[in-house]
């Protein structure tokens, strides 16, 4: 048992270590990546989450996605290859998987998925557009399912706008509904994943936010729109993109970020220095170079192929050989490296993560984050 795993187990035990035991895994995460700056041999794949895509179905069109479109179109994972896939990770002591989309609800046997990872001892939670959580919640719930991640993209015109399906926000609004009264907070924990582009980035927009996850009681977590993820497109005329004379918006959606986590720390998921980050990730997109620590990750298609992120690396394809076959080889642990090293085209996957883990970036949006609640 790792010391990672043990610490897993007791926060898991005993919640209130939870805060305490995480802030020393980043003390000793930053130690890591300042010895492997300079000794980058040391780094090895060490799989903490495997995201899943189910499906690559969707209910829903967004602007700045490409799955129900020509990202691997009709492509769906058998029941029998995700249940060698849990048994393999629980082999592993992989902690959790996180079943995706596409829109995961979508897949028929996503219950006895959510059923056999609860089974195995492998942490699951979803990642879904909740249109029709409400429908499923109750037999997901009793497989074991505990936590839903769910995108928000505005309310009432500008989220039908943005899924170009009319008429969504509010069978959206009525599913949260639904899903709330059947299960409060103790019992479904819920996330909001708020998507801060060109269209998003304006204090009424993040206000309307904040009141949503209050609403429903949820917590916050902010995704700044990518540039580089296979499934990822643009929209009409570039309109999600950030280009330099944003700037100035976006520095004032970060002061309004940092001054809500001063004021309530738990309803935001990520760290002040983490949004302080967010103009420069935002700005600089490749440019900025903070190492990647994607050696905790791996991707699996709905296809079937596996990677160690959403962008590259790849190592196999489940119709090919187990997971138990691609996990820890030298490939892996060679992926990680790379990843590592920033030999990719640099996203900005886990951004918050790290930045927390690289000692210089963390310290520099630490006072960073600082000085700007100094000034407002």
């Amino acid at each position: 048992m790792t010391i990672e795993t043990l610490a897993r187990s007791l926060a898991k035990a005993l919640p209130a270590t939870a805060p305490t035991l995480k802030a020393g895994y980043r003390v000793s995460e930053r130690m890591r990546s300042s010895v492997a700056a300079h000794w980058p041999q040391t780094i090895r794949a060490n799989t903490e989450k495997i995201t899943i895509a189910i499906t690559a179905h969707c209910n829903l069109r967004c602007q700045g996605c490409k799955y129900g479109r020509d990202f691997m179109p009709g492509a769906q994972l058998p029941f029998e290859i995700v249940e060698k896939l849990l048994e393999d990770a629980a082999a592993a002591r992989v902690p959790a998987v996180r079943l995706y989309g596409g829109e995961p609800l979508l897949h028929p046997d996503v219950v006895r998925m959510v059923e056999t990872a609860n089974r195995l001892g492998v942490g699951c939670y979803m990642t879904t557009n909740a249109l029709i959580l409400d429908r499923k919640i109750a037999d997901l719930h009793a497989a074991g399912l505990r936590k839903v991640t769910i995108g928000y993209y505005g309310q009432d015109g500008a989220f039908d706008e943005y899924v170009q399906r009319p008429g969504r926000y509010a069978r959206f609004v009525e599913s949260l509904e639904n899903t709330r009264a059947m299960f409060g907070p103790d019992e479904l924990d819920i996330q909001i994943n708020f998507l801060l582009s060109r269209r998003s980035a304006n204090l009424q927009a993040v206000d309307d936010m904040i009141a949503f996850a209050r609403r429903f009681q949820a917590k916050v977590h902010v995704d700044v729109v990518h540039y580089s993820l296979p499934y990822f497109q643009e929209g009409p005329e570039r309109e999600l993109q950030f280009r330099p004379e944003d700037k100035p918006a976006i520095d004032r959606v970060i002061d309004h970020l940092l001054k809500l986590k001063a004021a309530e720390p738990d309803l935001l998921t990520e760290s002040a220095p983490a949004i302080a980050a967010f103009a420069d990730w935002a700005m600089e997109q490749q440019g900025m170079r903070i190492p990647c620590d994607a050696r905790k990750l791996l991707w699996v298609g709905a296809d079937g192929s596996v990677m160690l992120c959403y962008v590259t690396f790849p190592l196999g394809n489940l119709h090919e050989k187990r997971l138990a076959d691609i996990l820890y080889t030298p490939e892996h642990h060679r992926a990680a490296r790379d990843a590592f090293q920033l030999n990719c085209p640099n996203c900005h996957c886990e951004a918050g993560a790290r930045v927390e883990k690289h000692a210089p970036s963390f310290r520099k949006y630490r006072r960073d984050a600082a000085d700007r609640l100094a000034r407002t």
